[in-house]
């Protein structure tokens, strides 16, 4: 893959991160803070972007979002197929709410 297609592609899981964030937070923030891991002060920033900021955010050559199962047992238990799948989304949902925002 070539630098400027890698560079187009995070801009556009960027831009879309940046627009579900938005969604989310002006739906219920409450909620929207936990699913998407962020403070309440990140969550206000991010609910109060304007579009041409939201833009400018987006353009970034890094990830804004970050996978939240940064240990083991979460990324086990999210990809195992085997067993009941609610029972393993509330193990997993146990485990990632006690994880710092």
């Amino acid at each position: 893959m070539e630098t400027n297609q890698i560079l187009d592609e995070i801009r556009e899981i960027n831009l879309s991160y940046l627009l579900l964030a938005q969604q989310l937070l002006r739906e219920d923030k409450v909620t929207a803070m936990y699913r998407l891991g962020v403070s309440e002060d990140v969550a206000n920033i991010l609910e109060n972007l304007a579009s041409s900021q939201l833009l400018k955010m987006a353009t970034s050559n890094i990830l804004l979002c970050r996978f939240r199962f940064d240990d083991r047992l979460v990324a086990e238990i999210l990809s195992n197929h085997n067993r009941d799948r609610a029972l393993v989304q509330s193990h997993a949902t146990i485990l990632m709410a006690g994880s710092p925002a």
